[in-house]
């Protein structure tokens, strides 16, 4: 089935759900999800085609889904801190193999556990608003240093976006867009690579019905959690972004 056992396509099947549904309700985390427990199921390859296209496709109705003008606007508005992702991607992609991995992963994951543990602790850490700009800035270099060399850059973007106040749904969606652009361009990179071929597209392309319909209750559950519900969530995942991050130094350096 699709080049999986049976119990494989059923586990992805349902991995995919319940990480759409995460990332309906709090807006990240499916890659996360998807690539930690894949993993441990299918071969590396296999697992990373196979959350590729559901992946983008939740991106774009994550983006869109308050309206493609307010999707614009907000990636207007953030402007910054997108242009810095793109430029850092690109700048510290070519430096990939001269830094340890492990090293990356814990310098990200360490920083972002301690501020999630400082925001829960109702002792928050607030932009001085004459700073902000500055911020978005350096967010963004952040993240685009270390999109380019482990392919993640959207813990930074949320750690700004909970440290300014973002409205919810504002939050979301600039998470949409930002992650919209990353989706984009791994999914042209593995369309030149082959790892997007005939025998994984299929999987992936089946994969984003589980992802959808998942997506569709975390947007209802989204909906019904106020402020400080949603603020309150999006920390505890952060934490446990974080603590995967560190777990996956620990792993690499252990190697």
């Amino acid at each position: 089935m699709f080049g999986l056992e049976p119990w494989q396509f059923v586990a992805a099947f349902g991995i995919t759900a319940f990480a759409g549904f995460v990332k309906g309700a709090l807006g990240f985390a499916m890659p996360m999800i998807m690539a930690s427990a894949f993993g441990s199921i299918m071969p590396a390859p296999v697992a990373l085609a196979a959350m590729i296209l559901p992946t983008l496709f939740t991106n774009i109705q994550q983006a869109v889904r308050d309206g493609r003008a307010e999707a614009v606007a907000s990636a207007v508005k953030f402007r910054l801190h997108i242009a810095m992702v793109a430029i850092f991607i690109c700048v510290s992609a070519g430096f990939v193999t001269m830094f340890p991995q492990w090293l990356m992963y814990a310098a990200l994951g360490v920083p972002i556990t301690l501020f999630a543990l400082l925001q829960l602790s109702e002792r928050p850490l607030v932009l001085n608003l004459r700073h902000q700009r500055r911020a978005e800035g350096w967010s963004g270099v952040i993240g685009g240093l270390y999109g380019g060399i482990s392919g993640i850059w959207g813990p930074p973007l949320i750690v700004y976006l909970l440290s300014i106040g973002t409205e919810k749904r504002e939050q979301v969606r600039v998470q949409g867009v930002v992650f919209l652009i990353g989706a984009v361009v791994l999914t042209g990179a593995h369309l030149v690579s082959g790892l997007l071929n005939a025998a994984t597209v299929p999987l992936s392309l089946v994969l984003c019905i589980p992802a959808f319909a998942g997506m569709m209750a975390g947007f209802a559950l989204q909906d019904r959690l106020d402020v400080g519900q949603f603020r309150r969530w999006t920390l505890v995942l952060l934490i446990l972004t974080g603590l995967n991050l560190i777990r996956r130094a620990f792993e690499i350096w252990s190697l």
